[in-house]
């Protein structure tokens, strides 16, 4: 994964993701359960977003949609000039495979594979050569600081560093885009802000556009922006320059 380009600021801002009036409804029995209810959101190319609303507001259904994981009831999801809302399953998967790295609040690693193998396992969807993998993983364990951990299992790392290795595993592509679903909310305040120091490296040294659902106000502080949802809908929308 190449760092930051030295182009011009208005490059690294061009849009990247645009929900327009996007609704989305479940079906429970015989009920409608609406989730979002007309929303519309630009997200910047090189940006780094904090989605934060109370349970049940709807910010991870929003975050599903933008990863593809889901599909709106209603409206467009764009993202990189492409209409993933309007995707069959199997383009859907294919476009996931190449667009989207995934980052779990429960790190999603499987405890039979070292770190290692648990980055690999995105490649393996790919047509890299296995020498073209191994240089992928060492790059992605090196930039999360955990190349001298790179044949342990998850039981021999701190949660801290499971998360590291999550995140290795969902650069290793080079993705367009990091949805991160509540990504220290299973990590101690000193772990938690380290992931959030690499998260902020991530955007910062190399333009990685990152969408981060949580319920913490000090995760969300580290976001170059912060957008409320409540009951499906966007209450407030904080702007704000990045600190740091």
């Amino acid at each position: 994964m190449s760092r930051a380009p030295t182009g011009s600021e208005g490059d690294v801002m061009d849009s990247l993701v645009e929900i327009r009036d996007v609704y989305k409804v479940y079906k429970r029995d015989s009920f409608d359960v609406p989730v979002l209810n007309g929303v519309s959101v630009t997200v910047p190319k090189g940006d780094f977003l904090a989605l934060m609303g109370p349970s049940g507001s709807g910010k991870t259904t929003l975050l599903n949609l933008i990863a593809g994981i889901d599909k709106p009831t209603r409206g467009q999801v764009i993202v990189d000039g492409k209409e993933i809302s309007a995707l069959n399953e199997t383009r859907l998967a294919t476009w996931r495979a190449t667009h989207v790295g995934f980052i779990f609040q429960m790190y999603n690693l499987i405890p039979v594979l070292n770190a290692f193998d648990n980055v690999e396992l995105p490649l393996l969807l790919t047509h890299l050569k296995k020498k073209e993998r191994r240089e992928h993983v060492e790059s992605a364990l090196n930039i999360v600081g955990l190349g001298d951990r790179i044949h342990h299992f998850p039981r021999q790392l701190s949660g801290g560093q499971e998360q590291r290795v999550a995140i290795a595993r969902a650069i290793v592509t080079d993705p367009t885009i990091l949805v991160a679903d509540e990504p220290t909310g299973d990590l101690d305040a000193k772990s938690a802000h380290e992931i959030l120091d690499l998260l902020h490296q991530l955007n910062a040294d190399y333009l990685k556009t990152i969408i981060m659902v949580t319920h913490d106000p000090k995760a969300a502080d580290r976001a170059n922006h912060v957008l409320h949802l409540d009951k499906g809908v966007l209450v407030e929308s904080a702007q704000e320059e990045a600190r740091h």
